[in-house]
């Protein structure tokens, strides 16, 4: 797959030289790409810095904002240093008039995301930048991925922990056998309040994301959802915050069998006691487990030795950057360039100029969608394994 073969080089060096400084002078990589930004203040604002990460890239010029709260859009206009006459309270209107290249789908809401995305790409923009979870249901989802394909879209999703350059690494290691057998994924989310559903949605749409990068597509899904310990019934279906939707449960069992034949699970359970120290995964081998904690510095960590066999002195967890386990990151700022989505907007701006997809692309995306349905449509056929791709495309708690 292209993600595999996408080199650290091809990254680029991230440090002092530019992305876009390396690359042979073409008529698109010497142009400076406009782009706009849709938030929505107090219906989920301007998500984590999706609008603002554009500022710092040479390659970029902000153009419009549209924000359907007055204050809020005056706010923003000064957070983005534009004049007035850049503002719109109508996203539409902005991307009729501004007609950027590049937009930013910012509100964590996602039920306004799918009419957003399906505008911009209606108003002929070239690339854009979604917040997550994607959209609400697979049926969204594919509505979008049949515009994307048929206007040639670029569409990249804030799964940020995507972008970062370690995966590559994480992946040489295990073929080169450093953990054994790949036996399990284990991921989890935060755990916390939000712990069940909510979780799944919210950050659990990470996880599953980064396991399907190490296992391959998922075939099959089978999963309970939970109320206090007990199995959720049509009396617990509520709407979720934040837009996401009909949503239940304060527990969640999740099973899934990936493309590689490896088994990944994810778990979640409301203020659960891990401090939100789960939120990642585990690549479980028969002689070792590397850890990938969202968001952390670093993301990724390695012991070795048999998981299940008890030790008198057991190995230190030891830190994996791109260059290596237990070597010092070689590229300065990685973190801060992970976090703040700096990479991911260069691999957005490149993707365009190369005709390529991001590396956490709308078929990513869509996907990631479907494996949270998933576990909703197993949960509502008894917690059978059902197969992808799921017929049921709408949303699964609507037929409790």
């Amino acid at each position: 797959m292209y993600r595999r073969e996408f080199s650290l080089c091809s990254l680029g060096l991230l440090a002092a030289n530019p992305l876009w400084a390396q690359e042979a002078d073409t008529p698109e990589r010497q142009k400076t790409w406009t782009v706009g930004v849709i938030g929505h203040t107090g219906r989920g604002n301007f998500g984590h810095g999706l609008d603002v990460v554009w500022k710092g890239l040479p390659q970029a010029r902000i153009i419009a904002v549209a924000d359907g709260d007055q204050a809020g859009l005056e706010k923003e206009l000064g957070r983005l240093k534009l004049e007035a006459s850049a503002g719109y309270t109508d996203y539409r209107e902005m991307l009729q008039n501004a007609k950027p290249e590049i937009v930013a789908i910012c509100p964590r809401h996602v039920d306004q995301r799918k009419d957003m995305i399906l505008a911009a790409i209606e108003a002929g923009v070239r690339g854009l930048y979604v917040e997550k979870p994607f959209v609400r249901t697979p049926a969204e989802a594919d509505e979008i991925v049949r515009a994307c394909e048929a206007r040639n879209v670029k569409l990249a999703v804030a799964h940020r922990n995507r972008y970062h350059p370690v995966l590559q690494e994480v992946e040489r290691l295990i073929a080169d056998g450093r953990i054994g057998r790949l036996l399990e994924i284990r991921g989890r989310g935060k755990g916390d309040r939000r712990g069940g559903a909510e979780d799944l949605w919210v950050l659990g749409s990470h996880v599953l994301n980064l396991a399907t990068y190490f296992g391959g597509s998922p075939e099959t899904c089978s999963a309970v959802v939970l109320q206090d310990g007990r199995r959720v019934t049509r009396e617990d279906v509520h709407e979720g915050a934040e837009g996401i939707g009909p949503l239940a449960g304060n527990e969640i069992h999740a099973r899934y069998l990936l493309k590689n034949g490896v088994v990944a699970y994810f778990d979640s359970i409301a203020n659960d006691q891990t401090r939100s120290q789960g939120f990642g995964i585990r690549l479980i081998g028969s002689d070792g487990v590397i850890s990938l904690q969202c968001d952390a510095l670093p993301l990724a960590h390695y012991i070795a030795g048999n998981p299940f066999q008890p030790s008198d002195s057991p190995e230190p967890w030891r830190p994996i950057s791109t260059a290596g386990v237990d070597t010092e990151e070689p590229i300065p700022g990685l973190h801060k360039q992970i976090y703040d989505h700096t990479l991911a907007a260069q691999d957005l701006i490149k993707a365009i100029e190369e005709d390529r997809q991001p590396l956490c692309n709308f078929q990513e995306a869509a996907l990631t969608i479907e494996m949270i349905c998933a576990v909703f449509e197993s949960h509502v056929q008894g917690s059978r394994a059902v197969p992808f791709p799921l017929q049921e495309r709408d949303h699964p708690l609507l037929k409790l």
